[in-house]
């Protein structure tokens, strides 16, 4: 992944509310035809008629769907733009914070390890979620309807799995939306700039 001319890979994630996607869109709207996006894989099939369940088994094979959704996902724009910086929204490991056994379990069950997941990515840029500062979690986004105590809890989770990665940048949540998107948007340029 680390060769010269490899364009790299760069996953934005964090808790429910954290600002990730609204700082990925304005990301993108400044870097037009220079970096691809990977579209939050979670999102498409839940706003796709599949409904979250709080079944383990459907649990479970949600995730499996939406982890391999995202391989694909990232494997398709990599293809498509082989010139362009690839910026994911969410990457497949964000599944297992939503696992509902262990984590052994969930790399046994994707034929995968941490280590492999994590050399995926160039760099992790995790967006805290916003109800760690006491802020509600408001979203545009139907799909995300997550209490402030769950957007906590699963952004620990996140947090636990994420920080492993030796290119973890962390965007940690702020009073204000605009100042924490902003610190956001240079903290991917400034990631952009020395990968």
């Amino acid at each position: 992944m680390n060769k010269l001319n490899v364009k790299r890979r760069i996953v934005l994630t964090g808790g429910p509310g954290g600002g990730k996607t609204t700082a990925l869109d304005l990301f993108r709207r400044e870097l037009l035809g220079k970096i691809a996006s990977v579209p939050e894989a979670a999102t498409m099939i839940f706003s796709g008629g599949i409904d979250r369940s709080l079944d383990d088994e459907v649990t479970c094979t949600q995730q499996i769907a939406i982890f391999n959704l995202q391989r694909n996902l990232e494997d398709v724009q990599r293809k498509m733009n082989p010139d362009c910086l690839i910026l994911c929204d969410r990457g497949c490991l964000d599944g297992l914070a939503y696992w509902p056994r262990s984590d052994e379990d969930f790399f046994k069950t994707m034929n995968t390890t941490l280590e492999y997941e994590l050399s995926r990515y160039d760099a992790v840029i995790f967006f805290e979620t916003a109800a760690k500062s006491g802020q509600e979690i408001k979203s545009n986004n139907p799909i995300r309807n997550e209490s402030e105590q769950t957007a906590i809890v699963i952004d620990q989770k996140l947090q636990r799995i994420w920080s492993q990665h030796p290119n973890f940048n962390l965007v940690s949540s702020s009073e204000s939306f605009i100042r924490k998107v902003m610190f956001g948007i240079m903290t991917i340029e400034n990631v952009i700039n020395t990968i």
